[in-house]
């Protein structure tokens, strides 16, 4: 799907791995430059994103669930230790405690990033948006 990103400019923070680099991959296959840096609280999100809407400036927060990623694998390794488990067991815990049973794929987060920073996703503006498949048992 072409999400109209050709000449847009995106900036993802912290995109050297993981979900970062998963949006930052998803949006040059789009055609838009990104680059990293560091974010601020996301409260923020709502009056900053008021601030540049004029100018066809985009601002919206994603919110990670549990995504296989190499952080998600040191937390389990750092986790199963501690507690004097295999990391087999940790991280089968924490998979069973999500609704579908599995980890978010890397790559699911970036396609997301990409979609609402596209010309289809132009109105959804200053949102903190949970990407977790249902994990989270009450509402943001």
């Amino acid at each position: 799907m072409d999400f109209g990103l050709r000449g847009r400019r995106a900036l993802v923070c912290a995109a050297s791995q993981g979900l970062g680099r998963a949006c930052a991959l998803a949006l040059a296959h789009e055609g838009s430059l990104s680059n990293g840096a560091r974010a601020g609280l996301t409260g923020f999100v709502a009056g900053l994103s008021r601030s540049v809407a004029e100018h066809n400036v985009t601002v919206n927060n994603l919110l990670p669930g549990t995504f296989d990623t190499d952080r998600l694998k040191s937390n389990i390794q750092a986790l199963a230790k501690s507690s004097g488990r295999e990391s087999v067991a940790v991280s089968e815990e924490i998979r069973k405690a999500n609704p579908t049973r599995r980890f978010g794929d890397p790559e699911e987060f970036g396609a997301a990033c990409a979609f609402l920073c596209s010309r289809q996703a132009s109105y959804i503006m200053g949102q903190n948006i949970l990407i977790d498949r249902g994990a989270f048992p009450g509402l943001l």
